[in-house]
Order: C-alpha cells, then structure tokens, then sequence
C-alpha cells in the first residue's frame, strides 16, 4: 500500500475504534444511539468452541459502528420472510430492525431516506466465497485458499488466510451482499475450517467475523481430490475418495470417545489427552458444533455422501455446486439439506456436464432448501442478477416461480445453511439491520445497489462518494469499478 491512506482505510481504522474519519460517522446533526447494538456482544461462536472444554482462542471482535435510528419509508419491501410490502417502511435502531410494515413513524433525530420507486431487501448472503483468502491480485503470495499438503487438512483455519485489505469485499458490498461465507479451496477430501463474515471495514479478520456465526467444515468430492493426489499416493478414484473420509470420521470418533471418557472420570490434568487440531474439528462437526458444507456435483457421490452422514451421525448443511441436484431434489428435501448452486454454470469439466439451467427451480419447486451461491470475485457481485436468471429458467420450464420465495435464495437460505437465521437473512423486528435499497427491483439487470447498511449503519452510499470504497490497489481505476 502507498503512504496515502485511502478514505476506505481510514473508515477501517474508524470502524476497530482506532481513528477519527468523517465517512465512518454518522452525520455531526444526526445523534448516533448510545446503547450498542445487541450483535456486537463478542460471544463465541457455537462452533468456535475447542473439542474439549477450552474456550475457543480467536473470539469475534466485531462491532458495529453507532449510527443514528434510520426509516426507509415508501418503498416496495421484499422481507423474505413473507409477502412483499408495498409502500412500506422500514425503521433501524441501535443495530438492529425495529418495525417493518405500512404505517411506520420515525423517532425523533432519525435520518428518513425516502424509498419511493425504491426496493428493500435483506442484505445479500454468499453461502461460497474465497475473497480475501484467494485475493484479487491474480498470481500473487495472496492466494491462501488451498492447503494442498494432505488429503485431509482438517486442521487448517481459512481465517488465518484472509487478508481483509483485499478489494473483493468492497466491491462484494456494492453488490448488496453483508455477509459471506469464506471457505477453503476444493482440493482436499477435508479442507478445513471456514469462517463467516460481515462484509465490514476492519484491520484483522477478528473485526470481520460474523457474532455467533458457527464454523463450517469444508469437505470436497469428485474431480478435485483425485486429479490433486492421484500422482501423490492417492486418492485416485471415488472409492478412494469414500475410503478417506471414512478413515477420518472413524479417527474422529475415537478422540471425541477419549475426550468424553477423560471428562467421565473426573478430568485429571495428569490424563488429559493430547490435543489434535484436525480431530477436533472432525469432532465438532460429529457434535454439529462444526456446520458441514461439502462440495459435490453429482448426484450419486451426493447420495453416497448422505448415507456416509448417517453412518457417523452427522448432517450436511450445503451440498456446494450441486449441479445435478434436480435429479435428487427430493431426497434433499428429505434430508432437510440446503443445495447452494449457480444459476447457469455446466459442462466446463466432467462431472458438471449434466448441469441445467432448471436446477434451482426444480429444487425450489420440490420444497428443498435452494440457494444461489458464487464461488467467484465477479458472480459475488451479482447475486441478485443470478437469482434472476434462475427465476427466469424456471419460468421458461412451466415451473411457477414464486418471487418472494427467489427472494429467498440470497438471503433467509444461505443464512439458515450459515446457522445465522435467527438473527440475519429476513427483514424482521429484533434480527439485524442488514439491508439493501436497490434503485428498482432488484431482480432486473438494469437495478443497482444505492444503499448498504449493516447493523444499521450506511456503509456503502453509490450517491456519496464518501461512503464509496476506494483503495490504492486500485490505482487510477476507481471509476471503473463494477458499481
């Protein structure tokens, strides 16, 4: 970075409460609410806790900037939560949504943004990232997603790979979304941890992570393990592949089996067993603590992935692509397991050739949990354009497609695979106030992001260059964003 400080990096420093900077503050005239916001309370993660009974080392230290009480009022609501408002108001106060309805009064001191002609939304979530950790500066020391060393590297944290100065996220936050997800690559049959996170200004991941938000576990099926370790003493084919996440559940359930026999008998230090960071988070994810999102394709290794998850007693919150999943949209509806998919991507390998532009449709329409995902810089820009798309497929195949449930799709889904949607997702009294107002509706292509607010704080403004996110590794080409 030069000298220069970019105005994003000052709102950063605001934001960790380390430095003064006007676009960090609500306007002076404006009084911002004393009481903090109730998701700033730094509690840790249900999954983040250790294997056994020690408190997990790297707790969320995120807090939400204070922000004055804000009313979007006149605007078409999509809530997420049920059906669309029109001519409703929004009211946000001390971080979190107040009201939501027709006849919504602000508080005195509050800033009114009038939302006429406008749309709301939730903020938009991303259930399959790698920003931050493969970070935009192609071919740079600072693609950090893969531990290609194991087949299994459960052990590994993506957190400790991302970079939170990485472009990706502003311009992810010009595109609606508050929240991601970031997961390891898809080398490894076990990838490691993944970590959620508000797509806020910050100094160090702990300033990002999502409060509350449990770890994921990234596992990977298909192609990518085989074709990685196949030269490298294997796996090398599927049966490969099944025969090493099976030897690691089974480790798995031998050290959560010491763990509860040492606790069992009193916890003697002199006995304690040794800890090992790979098993304990296998373990976690055997106790749910850990939510599992397992990339895979196609449907039979997803049907055998299922049957695997019962054989060791855990669930699976996302099958990640799931590109044929229409083929067993029933079997995941069953299950009660999300399916985080593109709208149109296929036939770029094998394993994706049997992918159709109907497939999240058809999951939508079978009542399983559907989710528009990106697992790309550029698609997690347009997340709401991709929902569009899928809408459209469907529509185009005679499949009603309910607009409030596409609604869904990028927002209340991916915050329930997340673990997140009691508190993000959907534009109810008491959740968060992560919450768009788009120029028109958001499922046209011609339709932008004006306003971002997070915790009910404005952090992103198309309207106000201060509150546009600009970095030096951008250079001269600020004007050339995807805004």
């Amino acid at each position: 970075m030069t000298l220069r400080a970019s105005r994003w990096v000052l709102a950063a420093l605001a934001a960790a409460g380390c430095a003064a900077s006007s676009s960090a503050r609500p306007p002076q005239s404006t009084p911002a609410p004393t009481a903090p916001a109730a998701s700033a309370q730094a509690t840790p993660a249900a999954g983040q806790a250790a294997a056994d009974t020690e408190a997990n080392p790297f707790p969320s230290t995120y807090r939400p900037l204070p922000w004055a009480p804000t009313l979007i009022r006149n605007a078409t609501v999509m809530t997420a939560a049920g059906p669309t408002l029109a001519n409703a108001s929004i009211l946000m106060s001390a971080g979190r949504i107040v009201a939501v309805g027709p006849n919504v009064v602000a508080p005195a001191g509050a800033v009114v943004v009038d939302g006429t002609g406008k749309y709301v939304t939730p903020g938009l979530i991303d259930v399959h990232s790698h920003i931050g950790a493969g970070a935009s500066l192609e071919g740079s020391e600072l693609d950090d997603i893969n531990e290609v060393t194991n087949p299994n590297t459960a052990q590994v944290w993506v957190e400790h790979s991302v970079w939170p100065q990485d472009p990706q996220f502003w311009l992810a936050l010009a595109g609606g979304v508050t929240t991601e997800q970031i997961l390891p690559g898809s080398a490894n049959l076990f990838g490691g941890r993944s970590v959620v996170l508000k797509n806020v200004p910050a100094r160090t991941v702990e300033g990002m992570k999502f409060p509350g938000a449990p770890y994921g576990l990234k596992m990977a099926c298909g192609e990518n393990p085989k074709r990685v370790y196949g030269a490298r003493g294997g796996p090398q084919t599927r049966m490969g592949n099944m025969a090493g996440w099976r030897a690691g559940w089974i480790r798995a359930q031998q050290y959560r089996e010491q763990w509860a026999k040492w606790r069992k008998e009193g916890s003697d230090p002199s006995k304690r067993p040794q800890r090992d960071l790979q098993l304990e988070t296998l373990a976690g994810a055997l106790d749910g603590r850990l939510l599992v999102h397992h990339h895979c394709y196609r449907a039979d290794e997803m049907a055998e992935v299922i049957d695997m998850s019962h054989e060791f007693g855990y669930h699976i919150a996302s099958f990640e692509h799931a590109v044929e999943a229409y083929k067993i949209r029933d079997l995941l509806a069953r299950e009660g397991i999300c399916g985080s998919m593109w709208s149109d991507w296929w036939g770029f390998k094998m394993e994706a050739y049997d992918g159709i532009k109907q497939n999240i449709a058809l999951m939508d329409e079978a009542g399983a949990c559907t989710i528009v995902h990106s697992d790309d810089a550029q698609g997690i820009q347009r997340l709401n354009q991709d929902a569009a798309k899928a809408m459209a497929a469907g529509r185009e195949a005679g499949i009603a497609v309910d607009r409030d449930r596409a609604i869904r799709w990028i927002t209340f889904n991916p915050a329930k695979a997340l673990g997140i949607d009691r508190v993000t997702g959907s534009l109810e009294a008491g959740k968060m106030a992560d919450v768009v107002l788009w120029s028109g509706d958001p499922f046209s292509v011609y339709s932008k992001a004006e306003k971002v607010f997070i915790d009910g704080a404005l952090i992103y403004d198309r309207d106000d260059p201060r509150r546009q996110p600009s970095s030096d590794f951008t250079l001269g080409n600020t004007l050339e964003l995807d805004r």
